[in-house]
């Protein structure tokens, strides 16, 4: 039989109307209820509400903050992104950033990464908002590059 993993989205904002450390603390309490049923937790990439149920101020975590301050509390389950957006790391970094968080978590991490959709986001943080088709094709060449700098000594890339 095939074995079956669970995993819980940590949620990057409340929805109850709690606030900085009430909202970490209630992730915190969710995080030790689970931890020895579900095998890993994942937290969106985003930098203001997704939810048009949520007011536009909602406190929103960031997703590697966060990964990072929980993976040093919890030691067991894994942690993952759902997913990072291409466009607000340099792969050549993200790269970095992820191979030094495997290090610290001893393998804990779990790399998700897309293309990015939520424009006003990307607006409101001053990063330009490409067609779809050049979101991909920017996706195509981060993970190339995010590949070849784990497995490889030296990497040179020309991309488009």
């Amino acid at each position: 039989m095939t074995e079956v993993k669970f995993g819980w989205r940590i949620p990057s904002f409340p929805v109850n109307g709690s606030k900085g450390r009430e909202f970490v603390a209630q992730i915190i309490g969710n995080l030790e209820v689970i931890e020895e049923h579900y095998d890993s937790a994942w937290i969106s990439d985003h930098f203001i509400p997704w939810a048009n149920f949520v007011p536009m101020k909602t406190d929103v975590l960031e997703c590697w903050t966060t990964i990072c301050y929980l993976a040093g509390i919890f030691k067991r389950i894994k942690f993952g992104s759902i997913v990072l957006c291409n466009s607000y790391r340099n792969p050549a970094l993200l790269a970095k950033m992820s191979a030094t968080l495997q290090v610290l978590t001893d393998g804990r991490f779990l790399l998700g990464i897309g293309a990015g959709w939520k424009e006003d986001e990307y607006i409101a943080y001053g990063y330009e908002f490409p067609k779809a088709s050049a979101r991909i094709k920017q996706l195509e060449e981060a993970v190339q590059i995010i590949r070849r700098m784990w497995e490889e000594d030296v990497v040179t890339f020309k991309g488009k």
